[in-house]
């Protein structure tokens, strides 16, 4: 099929109500897809930017928890659509079009809009989690929905046996047909000819909608249901066959590409520190698939050499990046993502850490495996990170030891 009507014959609807529990406090505030990311990004940046890249162009976006900071956002950032040749992004609140009532699971958020798929008439419905970090050419998955003739075909990435128990698993023949659907299973079903790797379900969907819209009319009805895609739906579709998985792997090498879930503060933190290394697990750089984002009006980012009499400090950032209006006044910053408008005084330090947007870090500072949110001022001296009882007293710390700030912290709130 021609890829330009396969993408005109698809509507995108993408998942970014959740409310990110285990990613507090960072979620005190905003949505799970609000949260930044990366220096300049929001999280939902980068689901938004592999539907835009992939040539995607009907999207709605499917909102319900503290969304204000994720609205503000899709509006400033991602208004970049000709809406005389039938292209949108909307963001879609709750209805109550089907009860008064909110979203109660993924598959529940998409049949309370179903009225959108009916005005749009798609012959493909594309739904999306607006939570992951991944790079994905979706064109590719439609194209392989067509060709295997699937009712539903989801996307899946490959992971280790030894840690599979953790994710949703797909079971699969030699075609790629998926066969049964495990939910962190004890003992995960390998792919066939690969005993120590198995399917993630990365939820990612295609749906032919005819097939989509006959099942969330009956898990509506069906007592004891979740109303989730990975839990009712799939299952419930495999029984009937026609469910495909599309496995995540390098076109040349088959090797498994990056994909991370932003489900844990310790996850976040890990994806972040993915960004740094000198050469990046995620690169940020392809210019081929660029990160679409809002990008604020900021002056670039700079370094300082500072003189206090005869100590001599200079600005520098090592294994790190900035956002825009960064100023280095003498401080260091190593291995780390620093947001728009940070601050590092004379002779702080921040190794191994996540500042956002207008924090200081104060003179002689030091911060060592932390994530501090945006509008922090972390007075002069202060350590964190370097005792874990000490940190604890003021900030949560995860279970792998991460110390974690929250907005508009400062010493005398």
């Amino acid at each position: 099929m021609n890829t330009l009507q396969l993408l005109r014959e698809t509507l995108t609807m993408i998942l970014a109500g959740g409310r990110g529990q285990r990613l507090h406090p960072l979620t005190a505030e905003r949505s799970k897809p609000g949260v930044p990311f990366g220096g300049i990004y929001r999280i939902i940046d980068f689901t938004l930017s592999n539907v835009w890249n992939s040539g995607l162009r009907q999207i709605f976006v499917l909102t319900q928890y503290k969304s204000y900071s994720l609205d503000k956002h899709l509006l400033k950032g991602w208004q970049i659509f000709t809406h005389e040749a039938g292209e949108f992004l909307y963001g879609i609140p709750p209805q109550h079009r089907v009860g008064a009532r909110w979203y109660e699971g993924t598959a529940d958020a998409i049949h309370q809009n179903e009225y959108l798929i009916e005005r749009i008439q798609p012959r493909r419905v594309l739904v999306l989690s607006g939570d992951h970090i991944y790079k994905m050419d979706y064109s590719r998955l439609l194209q392989r929905h067509v060709e295997t003739g699937a009712r539903l075909t989801v996307g899946a990435v490959v992971v280790p046996r030894e840690t599979a128990s953790e994710f949703g698993i797909m079971a699969v023949d030699d075609q790629w047909r998926v066969t049964g659907f495990q939910e962190k299973p004890a003992d995960p079903e390998p792919i066939p000819g690969r005993p120590d790797q198995c399917l993630v379900n990365m939820g990612i969907y295609v749906f032919d909608t005819d097939a989509l819209l006959a099942e969330l009319h009956a898990d509506a009805d069906r007592p004891g249901s979740s109303h989730d895609f990975g839990k009712d739906i799939i299952p419930a579709m495999v029984d009937g066959g026609g469910v495909y998985a599309y496995p995540f792997l390098h076109r040349e090498t088959g090797e498994p590409l990056y994909w991370r879930d932003i489900g844990t503060l310790d996850s976040y933190y890990a994806a972040s520190m993915d960004l740094v290394a000198p050469i990046p697990r995620f690169n940020l750089y392809n210019r081929g698939w660029p990160i679409r984002t809002w990008m604020a009006p900021t002056p670039p980012a700079k370094t300082v050499h500072d003189r206090r009499g005869d100590r001599v400090r200079h600005g520098q950032l090592v294994d790190a990046i900035t956002g825009g209006g960064t100023i280095i006044a003498g401080g260091t910053a190593e291995r780390s993502v620093l947001g728009r408008n940070v601050r590092l005084e004379y002779g702080s330090h921040v190794c191994d850490a996540v500042v956002m947007d207008n924090t200081v870090i104060g003179e002689g500072a030091s911060v060592h495996r932390a994530i501090i949110d945006k509008n922090v001022v972390i007075p002069p001296g202060m350590r964190i990170g370097h005792d874990r009882e000490v940190d604890r007293k003021l900030f949560h710390v995860t279970e792998g030891g991460v110390v974690v700030i929250p907005k508009n912290w400062h010493p005398d709130a």
